[in-house]
């Protein structure tokens, strides 16, 4: 009888194999106490229907003195869930000769088997939902059908592999392979921005119970669309009910397991070969936050970058094109070699940059900054250190200079000052105003009669606003240091700042010009209404 056989006893039974896979229920033969009880307590036969035994007389039946009846209600809740001819409503228990839904929801689960694309595309969903939480990472590229879907761009990106390239530790793994034709090629064409890609793939062990769970899901979901063509009872759409949300928080759970591997590509030195460096991931945040905070914590992947490690990296490399190397030229730099720091996007370093040439300390630990280099003059134009700039172009002609050049040419010019401002120097260095004059001439005064000096001087600049610190600081090299200079002059210097807004400034961006106006102690400001 397949009653007996499946769900009773038997050397096939479910009983069995519960109690053998389940030491602390085996060691009492549990499932199968239970599974006899409820048989004796509801004998099925072709015509009687039966109200079931209630699951106290079930403990009632199996318990024995110093045992505990946990054990046999655990063995009962295991046995409802898995037997294909028990029933159960509310507390009845009881068996019958027509197979539960429990069974249909088996073998359809079974049947999804030979249906792997319709368990990938689940599986796939849920992999998008939980991706739009993208943690540090300016994009994300999930489950790409090959290098051709990935873009060969300046920022960072996670690549998400599909379910069909998982990972193991055995090495020549799926997902390795995968990851190594994506990193070296996008489509046909060799990728030149490959330090912009870290991978994130799933466990090959801990896949199959993931495909198992996303496969009970999908069979307790099409019994449910199906549940009028079925003629499900009332309990039966319950008890399918229960079990799909089961199988959904089971699906839930195993994914952030099931993905838990990062591929991160390095390179120690430009001659050495490229790998993939395997890490775990660990948390319980959604899967991009878990990597991006993995790579930050390891220095795979950086948010930030001190100047004085950039100058660091320009001279370990080296990455200087000479005694100076663009800006642009950087910014390529960082995001084509493995062996170079991972940053976020091109921001990053040009944050650095500019933190750079603002450090005091400039000629020591980092370097200067000029828009150009004039080849004839052999001089840097716009050349300066120690002074605020602020860079927004990432393919802008700024240079970054090595500061022992920079510093000799501002030293040279900062010397050579003095000099042009003098008038009467005679060629030979000597003081034109005490010379004597040519025999039969007379001496007369350098300044015309009637001539009177200036004594006073005004100027008004409009700067360029993404280049304020640049022109400012020309400003102050090129005109304020040259008035300053001279003997008991007093120099004032303000800044206006003038706004027109169409649209209206936001009540945030008011609040904080006018909190920040105040701090650096402006002598007026304000918003004002039309």
């Amino acid at each position: 009888m397949p009653v007996i056989e499946k769900d009773v006893d038997g050397p096939n039974s479910l009983p069995l194999k519960l109690d053998s896979e389940l030491p602390n229920l085996g060691k009492f033969s549990a499932c199968r106490r239970v599974a006899r009880a409820i048989y004796l307590g509801s004998a099925p036969t072709t015509a009687a229907a039966h109200q079931g035994i209630e699951d106290r007389r079930v403990k009632l039946g199996c318990v024995m003195p110093g045992e505990s009846p946990a054990v046999f209600g655990d063995a009962l809740r295991r046995m409802a869930g898995a037997a294909t001819y028990l029933y159960q409503d509310g507390p009845h228990y009881w068996y019958s000769t027509q197979p539960t839904v429990t069974k249909l929801a088996e073998d359809r689960a079974e049947q999804m088997k030979r249906e792997p694309d319709k368990v990938a595309h689940e599986l796939e969903q849920r992999l998008r939902k939980d991706l739009a939480r993208s943690g540090d990472f300016p994009r994300i590229h999930p489950m790409p059908a090959s290098g051709a879907d990935v873009p060969d761009d300046l920022d960072a990106r996670l690549v998400v592999l599909g379910v069909n390239h998982p990972y193991s530790r055995e090495g020549g793994s799926a997902a390795e392979l995968v990851a190594r034709a994506i990193l070296e090629n996008r489509g046909n064409t060799p990728r030149l921005y490959r330090n912009t890609l870290v991978f994130l793939a799933a466990d090959k062990t801990r896949l199959e119970d993931l495909d198992e769970a996303a496969r009970k899901f999908l069979a307790w979901k099409s019994i449910l669309d199906e549940q009028k063509n079925l003629n499900l009872t009332p309990y039966q759409v319950t008890q399918a009910e229960t079990q799909k949300t089961s199988a959904d928080g089971a699906v839930t759970a195993r994914l952030p397991e099931t993905y838990q591997w990062l591929l991160v590509p390095v390179q120690g030195t430009p001659q050495a070969a490229t790998t993939c460096e395997a890490l775990r991931l660990q948390g319980q945040d959604a899967l991009a936050v878990r990597a991006s905070k993995k790579l930050r914590t390891d220095e795979h992947y950086l948010t930030s970058f001190a100047p004085t490690r950039l100058r660091m990296e320009l001279d370990r490399v080296p990455l200087w094109r000479g005694k100076h190397v663009a800006v642009k030229q950087l910014v390529d730099d960082f995001a084509r070699y493995l062996y170079l720091p991972r940053l976020r996007n091109s921001s990053v370093l040009l944050d650095a940059i500019g933190d750079g040439v603002n450090l005091l300390t400039w000629m020591q630990d980092s370097f200067a900054l000029a828009d150009s280099f004039d080849a004839g003059e052999s001089r840097y134009k716009g050349l300066r250190g120690g002074t605020m700039v602020t860079l927004v172009d990432a393919h802008a002609p700024d240079l970054v200079v090595k500061p022992d050049v920079a510093s000799t040419q501002l030293e040279s010019e900062r010397s050579a000052r003095p000099a042009d401002g003098v008038t009467g120097q005679s060629p030979a260095g000597g003081n034109a105003g005490t010379a004597s004059p040519p025999p039969g001439t007379t001496q007369t005064s350098s300044v015309p009669p009637g001539t009177v000096k200036p004594k006073r001087f005004h100027g008004t600049a409009i700067l360029e606003t993404a280049r304020v610190g640049r022109d400012a600081s020309r400003i102050a090299d090129e005109v304020i240091s040259h008035l300053a200079g001279l003997v008991g002059a007093s120099v004032r210097v303000t800044i206006e700042v003038e706004a027109e807004i169409p649209d209206g400034a936001p009540d945030h961006v008011v609040r904080t010009v006018t909190e920040n106006s105040r701090t650096l102690k402006f002598t007026s400001q304000g918003f004002e209404k039309e």
